[in-house]
C-alpha cells in the first residue's frame, strides 16, 4: 500500500528535480499545484498560504523535504515542518541537488533543515534522517531514492511515535 505523502519543497529552483521524485510512482503525493495555482495563494497573504498548507497536509502521513541548495531557511519549508511534526507526522529529508534539473544542471548541496529545530533539547537533525544518496550520476541518484522511498517513508513514521 503506498502511503499519502507531502512533499516540502522550494517550488522555483526545485520544482524539475521534484518532479522526479513525484513521477516515480512509489507514493501517493500531494497534487503539485501549478504555477498559476500557487500564485494566486501567494498573492491572497500569510494566512492563505497557511491555510492551502495546512489542507495539503491533512491525510498525510509523512511530509518528505526534498532539499535543494536553497531549502533550509525558508519560511515556508520550517512551517511545514513544524505542523508536520506537531501534528504527528512522519518527517525525513531528500537532498536532490544531484538530480538534474530542466538544462541538465546539478546544483550545490544545500543546507539541513532540521538543523533549526530542538526537540526535547535535542537538535531535530539528530533525530530526523536527511539521506544524501551516495552518487553524484543523477541516474543513480534516481534510482537510489526511487529504491529507498517508501522504506524512508516507514522508517520516518517510525521515528516519529518515539517522540
Amino acid at each position: 500500500m503506498a502511503r499519502n505523502v507531502f512533499y516540502s519543497f522550494h517550488y522555483v529552483p526545485d520544482n524539475w528535480r521534484v518532479a522526479q521524485v513525484r513521477n516515480m510512482g512509489v507514493l501517493d503525493g500531494n497534487r503539485p499545484a501549478s504555477d498559476n495555482d500557487w500564485e494566486q495563494v501567494k498573492k491572497s497573504g500569510d494566512t492563505a498560504i497557511r491555510n492551502w498548507i495546512d489542507s495539503q497536509l491533512r491525510g498525510r502521513s509523512c511530509t518528505v523535504v526534498l532539499i535543494g541548495s536553497g531549502t533550509a531557511g525558508r519560511k515556508w519549508i520550517k512551517y511545514e515542518i513544524e505542523k508536520s511534526w506537531n501534528d504527528g507526522k512522519g518527517v525525513f529529508g531528500i537532498y536532490i541537488h544531484n538530480l538534474l534539473d530542466r538544462e541538465g544542471r546539478q546544483t550545490v548541496k544545500g543546507g539541513n533543515p532540521f538543523s533549526d529545530y530542538v526537540i526535547g533539547g535535542v537538535n531535530m537533525s539528530s533525530i530526523v534522517k536527511a539521506y544524501d544518496p551516495p552518487f553524484t550520476s543523477s541516474q543513480y541518484v534516481y534510482g537510489h531514492i526511487k529504491d529507498n522511498l517508501a522504506d524512508w517513508v516507514e522508517e520516518a513514521i517510525e521515528i516519529r511515535a518515539k517522540y
